[in-house]
């Protein structure tokens, strides 16, 4: 398959739209469940099509987050028999760039700080970010709000979190926001949510919102549990 082909028939253009209003937008799962795997997809995603990509790891190595990297587009290489595969890897590590804290040492400033570097620098100007371990239950407000700023601060630029839902969620219903992450929720554009449907044992990914309207609320993306790839 083309890259061209791979990119116009990506399920994530429900999530992504071709174009459209820079946003923040919110993956909401259990621990455990698959957030990062889908932060990189949207990643590759938005790498496939040229865009540099910032990819921001909180607790985790370069070297582990390199490996999800990897393994996901060895996955779809081998689903989608994407042509010229190494050309396009290599494309992809040119555009992308890992940045990593521990997770004490996370922060508004400091982020801002190094992206800043970044960008003044000539060093690395992305167009997606994609930010993966804030532990949301521990971050005040304020902290959310002040990110929130440093990235609508940059011109065209759309960011994609990580948050953590609780076992305890599990009455919420499918199209609401679980319990645990109402708090911050209404500082994102558009929030999903990763759950197993019981009935049929697989992953789903829910739309609970999007407040530009480029994706209606209750749409669904099924993943393969096995490789965690989101289905066609």
């Amino acid at each position: 398959m083309r890259k061209e082909d791979f990119i116009a028939k990506n399920p994530l253009r429900i999530l992504i739209p071709e174009t459209g209003p820079k946003r923040m937008g919110l993956v909401m799962a259990r621990a455990g469940l698959g957030k990062t795997a889908i932060l990189v997809q949207i990643a590759l995603d938005s790498l496939l099509r040229g865009k540099r990509v910032l990819h921001v790891s909180i607790g985790h190595s370069i070297e582990k987050t390199r490996a999800w990297y990897y393994d996901i587009f060895r996955d779809i290489v081998a689903a989608s028999t994407l042509e010229e595969a190494a050309g396009i890897q290599e494309d992809i590590h040119r555009n992308r760039l890992i940045m990593t804290f521990k997770e004490a040492g996370f922060s508004s400033a400091k982020f801002e700080e190094r992206l800043h570097d970044l960008v003044s620098q000539n060093i690395f100007r992305p167009d997606c970010v994609v930010v993966d371990g804030i532990d949301f239950a521990t971050m005040e407000r304020d902290e959310l709000e002040a990110l929130r700023k440093v990235i609508e601060a940059q011109e065209g630029l759309h960011a994609w979190f990580s948050g953590r839902c609780h076992r305890d969620d599990s009455h919420t219903s499918e199209g609401e926001v679980p319990e645990s992450c109402r708090g911050y929720a209404d500082l994102f554009d558009i929030a999903i949510l990763l759950r197993m449907d019981p009935e049929q044992k697989n992953l789903v990914l829910t739309v609970v919102k999007d407040t530009s309207g480029a994706t209606k609320p209750g749409n669904i993306l099924h993943l393969d549990p096995a490789t965690l790839m989101i289905n066609p």
